[in-house]
């Protein structure tokens, strides 16, 4: 019953470590803040109550009470705290403000994380030791101590699992708290009838002359504790250049290494120990720590290597995705984190010995391990680099060792291939670079690890963690299409603001504009050093003065500065990593139009070639919550990299063509509208694809994604583990179940010739979209048209202004004249006929040399 108890608990506290993890995300800004910041918390807070309750549990005779009491607290709190959540952390959010120095940020972050979870955390610190207590007439303990420890880490291990897969995805953030809550209730009450009538045991005695070495084995236990959480943060940021780097990422992550823990206490308390030596027995673990921390360089180092290899076992599909994700945590963790669960549980039994309470043990050890993520997180990876930093911790298990252990040759084969590893392992900076290509600049920081890589035809891409494409030096017309299509919405813009940098390119062309400010808010300081590369063929060599890159949270920006807008543009944001989901959230869509000025837009674009539809029908549907007026347009015409902007506005209002064409007439920037397909007023809005009758209907009851229920943050990364169509396929059906009337974008000013235009060109461009489906490029013009030649003349014959059909006719007809002069004829006629009122056709033909005998 007791390791019942245990496993129950264990299973709350990581529970609420998931909830409180995602909650956090939401004000610090970003989930690997979140995690430090949390785990920080959570060890600090279990630190204090071992510290301070665990000693008056230890002389207490009514332990079987304060377990009770210390499993309802935690239950209350978790609750009251989903209630105060929202004003706590506004409070927190002013107080951080919306560009914090680090200092400030980290600070903050910090302490009010701890603040905010001491009142469950420190309970939680309390039930072991009462646990302890509770068994100590029953139990050896020695095997008390460490069947207690796997069994509380076993219940998180399930704990972690089930919140991240089931749970918060079915429930949502509350609900799964309450049922948290009430395995703390289950526990209190069956605490209480499991010891119903058991005798009281005594308080525990203390041997004066034990002091020094009680103060031995207590900073032991903390170094421990400093160094094993400090594993864990290491080899997290390294995974995340190879994993997904989703909310179920963390949680295999975070199982694996709980589960090595508990594997490695379970082991322990079945390990014989009749004639070992105590400090032997530490230094023999300790020397195997230093080598499992070896191996898990060496394993970090080939992760990329072993997660393909399991993946082509396995085959394609999520499973077998997060299979190999667990793989390679499992590589990484489990030889480490066995060794530790067992040399933990050595170091509390020996303490044990010595009669140094049960809570002093625990609150020495996670009080080290507070530490471990401002240490190793914030301070040591930027400094040194996650190579150097697990060589640090595998240095420092071989200095922990005594004196003794230095005079056997095992030890110093230990430092030898410490220093092998370090030689064979230059690096951790994982970066998946194409053929013949190159990097460009790397930098680690303290949330991610920052990339700019070159291919052989000199392109150029940013990439977040290795994995997380930011945009290129090949998507410029893509990602500056991306600002200018909003900016020509608006008829008088003079403040702006970029909601996430990326390669800047977006924030660049914006900026563009001389009646216009723009501030450009990144949460990543790395982005915005690396983005110079990329803004530069748009803004020049010297800097913009109009555009101010701001470091921050774009979250915690919208919500906390002064500052009014008449345009606000949101980034791309990847749907399933870290953190982004948030961003898609009814809460933060409000957030957004709080900060907009009178007549004010917001556009988010969002990328459904990193998309599935059913998310993509939760974000549209709490858009329409915050923007029941919202319509959507398309960035581009790709069926490759398809990205849909959400339209919504301060106040409802229609466009009038004219003052869009008067935008584009009167724009006077760097490169101009034109350069980017926006020649007139109806290829800015012919974009529009859906009007905001059927974007609710597309929505239907799709859930709504919210800070509680974060469907879209748990339910996106399906489709990135493994597709389950394509990009075309997904915009096409989109496309197809959608429409949208010149009456619902359009003021009453506007001509009915206008309209009309707009609507064919609408027309021409679902054409276009679907006949586009099933081409293949070539370079030979003559087979280009025998493909396309018929449906784009087609198009033209739907809408003349549909220039994305017109041009690349006129192109292929020019490249065709040196190869079969009358074919190319043959075409221009015919594109004549199709938009009789275009003069290009017209003009092409007759620059070309007459036929011979003409």
């Amino acid at each position: 019953m007791a390791l019942l108890l245990m496993f129950t608990s264990g299973f709350a506290s990581l529970g609420y470590q998931i909830v409180w993890t995602q909650q956090a995300a939401l004000w610090l800004g970003h989930e690997a803040a979140a995690v430090l910041a949390v785990v920080a918390a959570f060890f600090a807070g279990l630190a204090v109550g071992a510290l301070l309750l665990g000693e008056r549990i230890a002389r207490s005779t009514q332990t079987a009470r304060w377990y009770a009491a210390c499993e309802i607290a935690i239950g209350l709190w978790s609750l009251a705290l989903a209630v105060l959540l929202a004003p706590v952390t506004a409070t927190l959010l002013d107080l951080i403000g919306p560009q914090p120095s680090p200092l400030r940020h980290w600070a903050i972050a910090f302490f009010g994380t701890f603040v905010l979870l001491l009142p469950a955390t420190a309970p939680m610190g309390a039930t072991l030791p009462a646990m302890e207590r509770l068994l100590a007439t029953l139990r050896r303990q020695r095997s008390s101590i460490a069947a207690l420890y796997a069994g509380n880490t076993f219940g998180a291990v399930v704990g972690v699992l089930a919140a991240a897969f089931v749970l918060v995805p079915q429930w949502g953030l509350l609900r799964t708290a309450g049922l948290c809550a009430a395995f703390n209730l289950f526990c209190a009450i069956a605490s209480l009838l499991l010891m119903r009538g058991a005798a009281a045991t005594a308080p525990d005695a203390v041997d004066a002359k034990a002091a020094p070495r009680a103060n031995a084995a207590l900073w032991m236990l903390a170094a421990t504790g400093l160094l094993g959480i400090g594993y864990e943060v290491v080899v997290v940021r390294v995974l995340a250049q190879v994993a997904q780097d989703t909310v179920y990422t963390f949680a295999l992550l975070l199982a694996v290494y709980l589960l090595g823990s508990a594997m490695g206490a379970a082991a322990y308390a079945r390990w014989p120990s009749a004639g070992d030596d105590a400090v032997r027995r530490r230094d023999t673990l300790l020397r195997a720590l230093a080598l499992t921390c070896l191996f898990g360089m060496l394993a970090l180092a080939h992760a990329q290597w072993l997660q393909a290899s399991v993946l082509s076992l396995l085959g394609a599909g999520m499973l077998p995705a997060l299979l190999a994700e667990a793989t390679v945590a499992a590589a990484a963790f489990l030889p480490a984190t066995v060794v530790m669960g067992a040399l933990f549980s050595h170091l509390s039994t020996q303490a044990r010995a010595q009669h140094i309470a049960l809570g002093r043990v625990l609150g020495f050890n996670t009080l080290g391990a507070a530490l471990a993520p401002l240490l190793f997180g914030v301070g040591l990876i930027p400094a040194i680099g996650t190579r150097n930093s697990l060589a640090l911790l595998a240095a420092a298990y071989l200095l922990l060792s005594g004196r003794a252990a230095w005079k056997a040759p095992s030890h110093y084969l230990s430092v030898a291939a410490l220093i092998a590893a370090c030689w064979w392992v230059s690096s951790l900076a994982i970066v998946d670079l194409p053929e013949n290509g190159r990097i460009v600049s790397y930098d680690e920081g303290v949330m991610a690890a920052v990339s700019v890589v070159e291919d052989s035809d000199g392109v150029a891409t940013l990439h977040i963690d290795n994995r997380q494409q930011e945009g290129s030096s090949a998507t410029v017309f893509a990602d500056a299409r991306q600002a200018l299509l909003p900016l020509l919405l608006h008829p008088q813009p003079h403040h702006a603001l970029m909601l996430g940098l990326g390669t800047g390119v977006t924030a660049a062309a914006m900026a563009q504009d001389p009646q216009l400010q723009v501030d450009a808010v990144e949460l990543l300081p790395e982005v915005i050093a690396a983005s110079a590369l990329f803004r530069e063929p748009l803004a020049g060599a010297t800097a913009d003065p109009r555009l101010h890159l701001l470091a921050g949270d774009a979250r915690r920006y919208v919500r906390t500065t002064p500052q009014h807008y008449d345009l606000i543009v949101a980034d791309n944001f990847h749907p399933a990593r870290s953190g982004s989901g948030s961003l898609y959230t009814v809460e933060h869509f409000a957030a957004v139009r709080q900060r907009l000025q009178s007549g004010g837009l917001f556009c988010q674009w969002l990328p459904l070639h990193q998309l599935d539809l059913d998310s993509l029908r939760s974000i549209v549907r709490s858009f329409l919550a915050v923007y029941p007026d919202a319509t959507a347009m398309l960035a581009t015409n790709s069926l490759i990299t398809p990205t849909i902007g959400l339209v919504g506005r301060r106040d409802a209002a229609g466009i009038n063509p004219a003052q869009v064409r008067d935008r584009i007439n009167g724009a006077h920037l760097l490169h101009e509208p034109q350069e980017f397909g926006l020649p007139d007023e109806y290829a800015v809005l012919g974009s529009f694809v859906a009007g905001p009758r059927a974007l609710a209907r597309f929505a239907g009851n799709a859930a709504l994604n919210t800070d509680d229920h974060p469907v879209v943050a748990y339910r996106a990364p399906r489709i990135t583990y493994a597709a389950d169509s394509s990009p075309a396929d997904r915009l096409l059906t989109f496309v197809q179940a959608v429409a949208i009337a010149p009456a619902e974008l359009l003021d009453r000013r506007a001509e009915p010739e206008s309209s009309a235009r707009i609507a064919a060109y609408w027309r021409a461009r679902d054409r276009y979209l679907a006949a586009g489906r099933n081409v293949q490029p070539v370079a030979d013009p003559r087979r280009m048209i025998e493909q396309v030649g018929g449906p784009l003349l087609a198009v033209l014959r739907l809408s003349a202004d549909f220039r994305p059909a017109y041009d690349p006719l006129l192109q292929m007809a020019a490249l065709l004249d040196s190869m079969d002069p009358a074919a190319a004829r043959a075409l221009l006629v015919q594109m004549q006929a199709a938009a009789p009122d275009r003069p290009e056709a017209a003009q092409l033909l007759g620059s070309m040399a007459a036929p011979a005998g003409g």
